[in-house]
């Protein structure tokens, strides 16, 4: 947000996708954006990520934070920085879930939104969990 209180994103769509980005860049698993818009009254996106491990979580949701912050936006709560297992950006209009990857099909956070429209995103093959294994 700049000093008039306004985003310097245009849309909702636009800082989700900012975020998307800049958590490929940080090498998440499986970044899957979803447009809740037409279901939540809560928030218009919500992007679900993981890490390999419970650290690589923890730096996910920090180099979010700082590339969210040099675009003005600053987070209304977070939850769960340490610990590794699940952390919780929320921005308001987007909220951001970092998972170790183990724990991510435990809460299943997709399946709770089945409704909800999948934004595509263009995430690296090595990225994508079928690689893993």
């Amino acid at each position: 947000m700049d000093r008039m209180g306004k985003s310097r994103f245009e849309t909702s769509r636009d800082l989700a996708l900012f975020a998307a980005t800049a958590a490929i860049e940080k090498h998440a698993l499986e970044p899957v954006l979803l447009d809740v818009r037409a279901n939540s009254s809560y928030t218009d996106f919500i992007l679900i990520l993981s890490g390999r491990s419970m650290r690589q979580v923890e730096a996910i949701g920090e180099a979010l934070q700082l590339a969210l912050k040099r675009e003005g936006e600053n987070p209304l709560g977070v939850e769960g920085e340490r610990g590794g297992h699940w952390v919780l950006l929320d921005y308001g209009n987007l909220v951001i879930n970092i998972f170790h990857h183990p724990m991510r099909d435990y809460y299943d956070l997709r399946g709770l939104h089945d409704e909800a429209e999948e934004v595509e995103l263009d995430v690296p093959p090595e990225q994508r969990v079928a690689s893993l294994y």
